[in-house]
């Protein structure tokens, strides 16, 4: 890459707190304080979840003993519906909720069936006042041999194989409003690349992988974790510099692990406690990702320069931090701001210095 012609922009500093409690509480989270939203609530219906619903909700443990589905996935669903009121008072207007779920599918007395979270999780998010907006595809295929489920090749007795789950996306009320000067340079700096629009706006993301979370089986087999690439892009598309990203679950901390990278603040809901030093040790091992990730993006754009250069297509814009040729306007103040350093700062609070990758 050609040296930068500008010289680095101001360091930024995020702050990232972790609560354990109720997540329909949101203890310690201020109202209208978070920008945007980046969870994986448990999925209803799906057995590892069986046990932390039946501890929270005992009306479902009662309808999962009496066998009735139904009724558990309502019950389970009413503690959600909770959880997503929370997130409402918790998100500024016009802030932007990402919510990963995947669909259950279940043999309960004998009879298979499928239990539409999805769905459910969009009724529910409407109740609580939030928008709706396209939702993604997220498709995980697998090669297992034996992920066909049913009879096989006889008529009538085989099942469409499940191979995706939901990004369902909301917004609080209308559109953002980026008032002040800061807020409009903070937008700006976080612009993306106008291949990387192309690629991540899209309804169905099949270049997302689940990839080894660097814990150990038990933390793993608990929390079921999302790749941090799933959190890390969905905080680019919907969130700036100087943002708040809320996690109400938050596992062993993806999602505060990838706005570590992002050079976003977080705020995290846990209910267990005993996940705490996982989560901070995915909150340093965020700082190497985050620059890795940087530093890949702006390779791949350089990349892409090539290419539509050799394809005989011209730039009519060029990015005043790293010096390259950029298609639209809205690209010359980019920059890739992420962490490089993460101090304690208090109980379960952590600072974070953010470096421009690229730069001096």
């Amino acid at each position: 890459m050609d040296e930068p012609r500008d010289r680095c922009p101001i360091v930024l500093k995020t702050h990232h707190r972790l609560f354990f409690g109720d997540a329909a509480v949101l203890g310690g989270v201020s109202p209208e304080s978070a920008q945007l939203v980046v969870t994986s609530p448990p999925y209803p219906m799906v057995q590892m979840w069986d046990e932390g619903f039946s501890s929270l909700v005992p009306e479902a443990r009662e309808a999962l003993l009496a066998m009735d589905g139904p009724r558990a996935f309502e019950a389970m669903h009413g503690l959600l519906d909770r959880v997503w009121l929370a997130c409402a008072h918790a998100l500024q207007p016009g802030g932007i909720a990402c919510v990963n779920i995947g669909d259950a599918t279940r043999t309960i007395d004998g009879n298979f069936r499928l239990f539409s979270n999805h769905a459910r999780i969009v009724a529910g998010m409407e109740r609580a006042g939030f928008v709706s907006l396209p939702d993604i595809l997220w498709r995980k295929p697998t090669n297992a041999p034996n992920k066909f489920m049913g009879s096989g090749m006889l008529p009538a007795g085989a099942y469409v194989t499940y191979e995706h789950e939901y990004v369902l996306l909301f917004r609080k009320g209308g559109k953002r409003v980026f008032g002040s000067m800061e807020e409009r340079q903070n937008r700006r700096r976080s612009a993306y690349f106008w291949e990387e629009r192309n690629r991540w706006f899209s309804d169905l993301w099949t270049d997302v992988r689940g990839v080894a979370q660097e814990l150990d089986a038990t933390s793993r087999d608990r929390s079921a974790a999302y790749p941090i690439e799933l959190a890390f892009r969905l905080i680019q598309m919907f969130s700036a510099y100087g943002d708040v990203v809320l996690d109400p679950f938050v596992g062993t901390g993806t999602t505060m692990a990838a706005a570590v990278a992002s050079g976003r603040s977080s705020v995290g809901l846990e209910l267990d406690a005993g996940l705490a030093d996982v989560i901070e040790g995915r909150l340093n091992n965020a700082l190497v990702w985050g620059k890795t990730r940087a530093e890949r993006r702006l390779a791949d754009h350089e990349d892409f320069v090539t290419a539509r250069t050799a394809a005989g297509k011209s730039f009519k814009h060029r990015n005043m931090i790293y010096d390259v040729p950029v298609v639209t306007a809205q690209e010359t103040d980019l920059q890739l701001n992420c962490g490089d350093r993460l101090s304690a700062n208090g109980t379960r609070v952590w600072d974070v210095d953010c470096a421009p990758v690229g730069c001096g």
